[in-house]
């Protein structure tokens, strides 16, 4: 077959898999959006701004609450009001059952690999920053977490790791997060099907440091996370910190300095945008009924239910320090 032969079977079986999307991932989201939550959108901090932010293409970086549905239901709605379709990063841990490839691609997901020696990771992380960097300089959108993994207290934090990797293929750690576009987007649920969950794996790590998931604690979070009721949604995008970097003088600091100002005000951003969800004496039931759904050996209720709650007040706390109400 001739090259040019290839090329056009390429471009049409690229259409027909959009086309599939379209018709058949997109009512799934949706489908499962209304079946597991009160309501769900996309609002901003400064609407007008942020467009304007994004019209050539923006990385989407975010706190992180689910493994699925995060990536899922932003990369759907600005799919849908603005034709952005964001290249999404995922962890290499993640697959493994048949029912995880439609949101794979769907949501256009290239692998970050996990594990392996210092060496193996620096490569990777190399790899991971060229490529991102060439997909915005064709002006392409992608979305990833501000951290590796979630954050299991609900302490929304950048991990300075991430930025260092995205910005490693440039001499100058500015010009690169400058190229790069960060609007940093707050992602809300109003209850974490995975709450119970990760107040388990944090019990587990207290009594054996060495413990870690296995590819079935993923999986179950994965289907917990999608099948899961979440109450009430709210994504909420903020503008572009490069209007930040305009009023303000990094040059004279070392580079690890220049990482540590830019994760905080990236924090700044996504801590100002949280939802203040109302909690009422309601609240108290839900905590007992997720407490009840946990079964591991020597079941600390104390330590677990401490826990339950500090998920849910950390954001609070992060919201009101960063707003001077704390």
């Amino acid at each position: 077959m001739k090259s040019k032969d290839k090329t056009i079977r390429a471009y049409h079986t690229g259409a027909i898999l959009a086309v599939t999307d379209w018709f058949t991932i997109v009512p799934l989201i949706e489908g499962v959006g209304c079946k597991t939550t009160t309501g769900w959108g996309l609002d901003y901090t400064n609407r007008k701004r942020v467009e304007e932010d994004i019209r050539k293409g923006a990385l989407f970086l975010t706190n992180h609450r689910d493994i699925c549905m995060d990536p899922a239901f932003l990369s759907m709605m600005i799919r849908k009001r603005y034709g952005i379709r964001p290249f999404i990063a995922i962890g290499n841990n993640l697959f493994g059952k048949w029912w995880i490839e439609p949101f794979v691609r769907f949501n256009r997901c290239f692998v970050v690999f996990r594990g392996g020696t210092p060496r193996e990771l620096m490569e990777h992380s190399l790899v991971m920053s060229r490529y991102i960097h060439r997909l915005r300089t064709r002006g392409k959108s992608i979305w990833m977490a501000q951290r590796e993994g979630r954050a299991k207290d609900g302490n929304d934090l950048t991990q300075p790791a991430i930025l260092k990797m995205l910005t490693m293929h440039s001499d100058s750690f500015l010009d690169a997060i400058r190229e790069l576009n960060i609007c940093p987007v707050c992602l809300n649920y109003e209850y974490d099907p995975c709450d119970y969950l990760k107040a388990a794996e944090m019990q587990l790590k207290r009594d054996n440091p060495d413990w870690k998931k296995s590819k079935q604690d993923d999986l179950t979070s994965m289907h917990t996370g999608i099948w899961g009721q979440k109450g009430r949604v709210v994504f909420r995008m903020t503008e572009s910190i490069n209007h930040w970097l305009d009023t303000v003088d990094l040059s004279t600091l070392t580079r690890n300095e220049q990482v540590l100002a830019v994760a905080q005000q990236i924090d700044k951003q996504i801590h100002s945008a949280y939802e203040l969800y109302e909690r009422g004496t309601d609240f108290d039931k839900y905590i007992e009924s997720r407490l009840a759904l946990i079964d591991i050996p020597n079941k600390d209720e104390a330590f677990l239910r401490a826990k339950l709650y500090e998920m849910y007040k950390n954001p609070i706390i992060n919201h009101q320090k960063v707003n001077g109400k704390l």
